[in-house]
């Protein structure tokens, strides 16, 4: 199991910062107030909030670096932002007043990731701190920095959400509170669950297999007579089915968007998987 770890960290990493900071839609501001326009109109919040945001690019001195597929970020009506910067998930508060967005304190995971997405990350890490401007155009945001940097992003159409049931998921990380760690080595792509319509649940912990049943009721899934094979492991994959037969334990939350799923445990253990496309 990948010893990288996720904790509380200063101005969010990510795309998703600054974004988190459009989500939260400015209020109304005064007529004649520094938000009006020339002509004595309140000037339009940023509508920005409930979108599927992708991350186009980023452009630092003048050099445009293309952001990694999976760059995404939404931000919701509370003004939290979750998202993905091709590699590490985020999350973040943040305050938006007329078009300046100041980029609160975020949560990031810190998992290892191939060195032209972490130095993507690092691009946006450097771009997203302070105050940035936003501008909408059509379906397109861009976000600047004083010095000119700027992050380029689009409205994408987010894809129908995945079934539970049904779908095979490939677990990718593990979650323990505020700490996240990667599955890697030779758990890596191996680790995978199935939830079937007849109650049932299989797969393998990244070795072993595992299989038992599942009981749905609304966003809870109850565990129970969950059985593994007793083939002996190196100590690193069985690290990670000990981690992933406790998430497999008893009750747990769940929660899907398009093709990610997120199960949560008691006392904050859970996992973060990826429908398999069939």
């Amino acid at each position: 199991m990948d010893t990288s770890r996720t904790r509380i960290s200063g101005p969010l990493t990510g795309a998703v910062t600054v974004l988190a900071l459009l989500t939260l839609a400015a209020c109304g501001t005064e007529p004649g107030g520094s938000d009006a326009g020339g002509d004595g109109t309140v000037k339009p919040d940023l509508q920005i909030s409930g979108i599927d945001w992708t991350v186009d690019s980023v452009t630092v001195d003048g050099k445009k670096i293309p952001a990694p597929e999976r760059a995404t970020v939404r931000i919701d009506e509370k003004g939290r932002a979750k998202g993905n910067t091709g590699c590490n998930h985020f999350g973040a508060d943040v305050k938006v007043k007329g078009d300046t967005i100041t980029v609160g304190p975020g949560q990031t995971t810190e998992i290892g990731c191939p060195k032209n997405v972490a130095k993507f990350e690092q691009h946006l890490q450097r771009t997203f701190t302070g105050e940035l401007k936003a501008k909408i155009t059509d379906d397109r945001l861009t976000l600047t920095k004083a010095g000119g940097d700027t992050i380029a992003l689009s409205e994408t159409k987010p894809e129908p959400d995945a079934q539970l049931l049904g779908t095979e998921w490939r677990v990718e990380s593990l979650r323990d509170g505020d700490t996240a760690t990667s599955v890697s080595g030779e758990a890596a792509g191996k680790a995978k669950l199935v939830f079937g319509e007849d109650g049932s649940v299989g797969g393998n912990l990244g070795c072993n297999h595992v299989s038992g049943r599942a009981k749905v009721s609304g966003s809870t899934l109850t565990f129970s007579k969950i059985a593994t094979t007793r083939k002996l492991c190196p100590p690193p994959v069985m690290d990670t089915e000990r981690a992933l037969l406790k998430i497999l334990d008893g009750k747990a939350t769940y929660e899907i968007r398009e093709r990610t799923l997120s199960l949560t445990a008691a006392g904050g253990k859970g996992l973060d998987a990826v429908a398999i496309a069939k």
